[in-house]
């Protein structure tokens, strides 16, 4: 992965009616969060999503719940945390390759591009957690066969009834021997692993908004603006599971956390449009760099941020 500019700002199933009346006679339906392997997590705890239906021809409406606290993405100064949209995203995007795609649960999913856009008032915490829902759309779909190969989702995204924000993510869907083929020795889950850095001791967590320093992902580097990403693959959120290289949603935390280390005060990152270029690995060290690039035209400090490993992103 590589560059991401950001603007800060100072169940039902397909076919079930979730507000229609219970019937006499019919228990009244009950929520819960979809299966774990829909969305590649190990922790319950960490599913978001409810249930979801079929919306039309290509599109489809996917219910989420976000916790009033978590140990990650909890709020902050009253707001939910933007990056828990980015999770809950993802966790769409698998849970639609699988569900209405037909895409294998060992067949990994890869980002290539992720962005939203949002609006700060809808993201004010309630007393109550959060329900979201995100419409979406199916664009660009590329089949091999009748197996998906890639997809564009566009996303509407509804907070507690209020317009939170638009949103679009770019993925690829693999076989388990085309991504071994992809990856070559980097495949082997142990072996990448065992060759894993050493972790790097963490810049100060006031720096970049955190209250930990186990919840931060960037090192300090003789450069102010330059860090080494924090690669900590014991972190209960951001490696939920065991994978042979840095996940996507670390990247997009390293982007926030470097964003907020290179502006003056609190950093809520309404925007962010980010690309993924290639894998990190774990025996290599990447590099986090970032710069404020002016002010869009709501007066919204922007920042572009880049990562690279072995010189390129």
């Amino acid at each position: 992965m590589a560059s991401a500019t950001l603007t800060s700002h100072p169940r039902t199933r397909d076919g079930d009616d979730a507000s229609r009346p219970a019937d006499e006679g019919r228990s009244p339906a009950l929520t819960t969060t979809v299966p774990r392997e829909y969305v590649h997590r190990t922790a319950v705890s960490e599913v978001f999503l409810t249930d979801w239906r079929h919306d039309g021809a290509d599109s489809w409406v996917v219910n989420a719940q976000w916790p009033r606290a978590h140990s990650f993405y909890g709020p902050v100064n009253g707001l939910h945390d933007p990056v828990m949209l980015v999770e809950t995203m993802r966790q769409a995007g698998i849970l639609l390759s699988h569900v209405a795609h037909c895409v294998p649960l060992d067949h990994p999913i890869i980002w290539q591009q992720v962005g939203y856009h949002l609006d700060p008032e809808a993201l004010r915490a309630a007393e109550a957690p959060a329900e979201v829902q995100l419409h979406v759309t199916d664009h660009n779909l590329v089949r091999r066969g009748k197996r998906l190969v890639s997809a564009r989702q566009v996303f509407r995204i509804v907070c507690d009834g209020a317009e939170l924000g638009t949103a679009m993510l770019d993925f690829s869907c693999h076989s388990p021997a085309v991504y071994r083929r992809l990856r070559g020795e980097y495949s082997d889950l142990a072996l990448a692993n065992a060759r894993r850095l050493p972790l790097p001791d963490a810049v100060a967590p006031q720096l970049v908004g955190r209250e930990r320093a186990r919840d931060v992902v960037l090192s300090p580097t003789d450069d102010a603006d330059r860090w080494q990403l924090r690669v900590d693959t014991s972190h209960p959120v951001l490696f939920d599971h065991p994978v042979d290289h840095t996940p996507g949603m670390l990247m997009i935390e390293a982007a926030r956390q470097a964003a907020q280390a290179a502006t003056d005060g609190g950093t809520l990152p309404v925007t962010m449009e980010c690309s993924f270029e290639r894998y990190a690995e774990l025996d290599t060290p990447s590099w986090v760099r970032a710069h404020t690039t002016g002010r869009d035209e709501d007066g919204r400090e922007q920042v572009e941020v880049g990562i690279e490993q072995r010189g390129v992103p």
